[in-house]
Order: C-alpha cells, then sequence, then structure tokens
C-alpha cells in the first residue's frame, strides 16, 4: 500500500530570510485575492479556463512588481488550490472561495517539486533546506524524514514558520487486526467515552495562569479597539496583543494536537474496529444568535458550548483514527447519528425522560431499568451499530451501518397517555 503523509518542521530563518519569507507570504494572499476577483468578475454563471487563469497570472507578474517575489512554481500552486476550492463547492463539499484577508488568513507558500529542496543532514537534531528565492534555511530535525519528498509547504504561525514536507513510501498490505471492536462516544465532560468503559481523559489545553493571562489579553485587546478608527492600520500596542492571544491559542492547539495524536495510535494499536459518530460537527456548532425579526434563545450558552466543541476538535480526532487503524489492518466504521444518546443499550428503546442528565442515562422500559453513564451507553449504542454495519452481507466493512441495537429490531415505547378528568 502507498503511504502519502506531511511531516512537520520548525523553521529557523535569519532576519533577512524571514522578511523575504514574509513578503512571499503576502505575495500568495495577494495573489488569491487578484485571481478571485478575476475570476468572479462578470457575474456568477462566468466560467473561465485553467488557460485563460494562467494567461491571466503570467500577465500580473510582469506587470505587479511585488508579485515577482513569489516563485513562479509558488503562482500556479495557488491557481490550483483555488481551482480546486471551486470545484469542491460545485461539488457540494465546502463554502465558495472567498477573500483573505490580511488578519484572519495565515501565510502560506507552495514548493510542488521535492526535487529543489536539497535537505541535508548537519547534526543528529539540526538540518537544513533549498527554498526558491529565500536559500538556505535551518530547520530543526527532531525526527527522519519518512520515504521520499515529493514536495513542501511553508506555514507561519504563532511561534514562528514551520516546514511540512509531503511524503510518500510503499510498504506492505498490513495483516488483519486481531483485537477487539470498540464504540467511541465524542463528548465534552468526557472527550472519548469507550463502549468497554476505557474512557480516555485529558486536563484544560491551558493552564490556569495561562487562561488567566488569555482572558486578561482578550479584555485588553477588546478595549483597544474601541479606539481604533474604522480603515486605519492598528495599533502597535494593539498588535502585540494579537500576538500575544495567537501565542497562547496556538500553545492550546499544539497540546490538544499532541494528545489526539498520542490517543489515536493507541487507540488503533488496541482496536481492530471502532466506531465513531458521522457527526455534522459544522451544523452543531452553528450560531443561534438568530436574525433581528426572529432572534435567537440561550445565544451566550450556545456560543459557549460550540467553543467547547472547536476546542475539541472531533473533526481532526476521526480523520487521524481513519488513516492510523487503516495502516495496522483495522478498520473505522462512521454510524448515523439520530438516536445514539436517546436509546437505551440493553433493550433498544427510545421512552421519553430516559436522558435524565447529560451525564446519566435511566431507561424507564419497565422490563429493563438500565441505569448508568449516558455517555458510556451511547458509545455501547454505537458498537452496537459498526459491529452490525461490519458483519452485514454484502455492505462491505467499511459500509454505514444502521442504527439497530444488537439484540433486535429497534423499537420506540409509545408514550403513556393519562387519562382526561
Amino acid at each position: 500500500m502507498e503511504i502519502q503523509r506531511g511531516t512537520k518542521f520548525r523553521l529557523y530563518p535569519t532576519p533577512e530570510q524571514a522578511s523575504i519569507l514574509e513578503e512571499q507570504g503576502h505575495a500568495a494572499r495577494g495573489l488569491w485575492n487578484l485571481l478571485h476577483e478575476w475570476w468572479t468578475w462578470g457575474g456568477r454563471h462566468r466560467r473561465p479556463s485553467l488557460k485563460q487563469a494562467d494567461e491571466a497570472i503570467r500577465q500580473a507578474r510582469k506587470e505587479i512588481d511585488w508579485l515577482t517575489v513569489l516563485p513562479a512554481q509558488a503562482a500556479q500552486q495557488v491557481l490550483k488550490h483555488y481551482t480546486r476550492a471551486w470545484a469542491n463547492f460545485w461539488d457540494g463539499r465546502a463554502k465558495p472561495p472567498r477573500f483573505k484577508s490580511r488578519i484572519r488568513s495565515r501565510m502560506v507558500i507552495d514548493v510542488p517539486q521535492g526535487r529543489d529542496l536539497d535537505v541535508t543532514k548537519l547534526s543528529r537534531r539540526w538540518a537544513t533546506v533549498k527554498i526558491p528565492k529565500v536559500g538556505v534555511v535551518r530547520f530543526r530535525a527532531h525526527r527522519a524524514i519518512p520515504g521520499r519528498v515529493t514536495g513542501a509547504r511553508l506555514v507561519n504561525e504563532a511561534n514562528g514558520w514551520h516546514i511540512v514536507f509531503r511524503t510518500t513510501w510503499e510498504q506492505p498490505d498490513p495483516a488483519p487486526h486481531a483485537g477487539p471492536s470498540v464504540g467511541i462516544d465524542r463528548g465534552i465532560a468526557v472527550p472519548l467515552a469507550l463502549s468497554d468503559g476505557n474512557h480516555q481523559h485529558h486536563g484544560p489545553w491551558l493552564r490556569p495562569k495561562e487562561a488567566e493571562r488569555l482572558l486578561r489579553l482578550e479584555r485588553q485587546s477588546a478595549r483597544r479597539r474601541r479606539t481604533r478608527v474604522r480603515g486605519e492600520a492598528d495599533s502597535k500596542r494593539l498588535t502585540r496583543t494579537y500576538d500575544q492571544i495567537a501565542d497562547l491559542r496556538g500553545r492550546a492547539a499544539r497540546r490538544r494536537a499532541d494528545w489526539q495524536h498520542q490517543t489515536t495510535r493507541r487507540l488503533a494499536d488496541t482496536y481492530s474496529l471502532i466506531g465513531v459518530e458521522d457527526l455534522n460537527i459544522a451544523g452543531m456548532t452553528r450560531s443561534a444568535r438568530g436574525t433581528v425579526a426572529h432572534p435567537g434563545r440561550n445565544v451566550r450558552a450556545k456560543a459557549g458550548l460550540n467553543r467547547a466543541i472547536q476546542s475539541e476538535a472531533w473533526g481532526q480526532l476521526a480523520e487521524q483514527l481513519t488513516y492510523k487503524t487503516a495502516e495496522r489492518g483495522g478498520t473505522i466504521v462512521r454510524v448515523p447519528a439520530p438516536g445514539t444518546s436517546l436509546r437505551c443499550h440493553v433493550c433498544g428503546f427510545i421512552t421519553p425522560g430516559s436522558r435524565e442528565s447529560q451525564a446519566r442515562f435511566v431507561c424507564k422500559n419497565p422490563q429493563c431499568g438500565w441505569a448508568g453513564n449516558a455517555d458510556l451507553n451511547a458509545a455501547r449504542n454505537i458498537h452496537h451499530a459498526a459491529v452490525r454495519a461490519a458483519t452485514a452481507p454484502g455492505s462491505g466493512v467499511a459500509g454505514r451501518g444502521a442504527l439497530q441495537p444488537l439484540g433486535g429490531a429497534t423499537k420506540r415505547q409509545p408514550k403513556r397517555r393519562e387519562p382526561v378528568s
């Protein structure tokens, strides 16, 4: 099987090299915006060809001086990503491409060909890479680069520039995994609830002092934004506050990614079949603000829930589980989400009021009466659906399973009607 992977390292450019990288990053963002303005000119039904777009980029690089700092291959990659964004929109997988602002978009530069990078190992922890129009830049080689390098991407994050090498290699197909099966329920109070009771927990991504400092900086930036004149550049104080906020949030994101990688690798090594919910995360985190005519309810509480869901990065965790499980001969099954938290995993009934609280589930069926943790009940429902999907004849191991209890067909307990007096 062919493995394609991205390996990330921290770059340590000189001040002159960092200045050139920033110029290239802004040029790539500006080229995207120029391309977007040219592409959307003339109405929504205009469909320019790739040849026309390529000619427009070549002409722009001749007429606009600051575009020449960006290598020609990196400019072609901007066109490639832009056309792919439109293809994803036309296929219904994403929103249409839009203007990239200077503040809300991070600087990204693509190096499509790996032969131009010339990676050289200097010592046990240090190596160099040759970047077009920048020169030889050192990076922290904390691990070996697996496989063959086919390209790279330069990304500017809160703690500096990073390089992500695109690598590929061939390896034998893995033998079928011999481990047990499990269902996983992703949540907030319990990050990963497993059907066998082996729940996975983590602490807060920021330490108490760091969380206090982040809150203080956010309030400080809000006060300074009130005095900012619309259309003018940010003051140096406000820019410095933004950088400090980005540094703390980036620190939390790196800790979350580290926990997710370690946890997903441990789960992929242990279990052969993993069932997860097919969640509509974008719909779950949609704002409840509403409109002026029809305002929403509990807007602040919903906003807090949205932040908690986004801080867990459920989609990223599912992607890591998918490729790590496949590399080890296992299978991941995505089951429909409706009903997993309301159905009793023992009897299969859905009765009103069974979910007594966020953490406790009590089956109201008189013949059952199971009581326990609500996340554990949901994880076992997911496990039942994943096993049924994997063992269904003709459906394939990776098929989507019908959400049914293991003991029989799904039933819904009828509501009890009180006599009218």
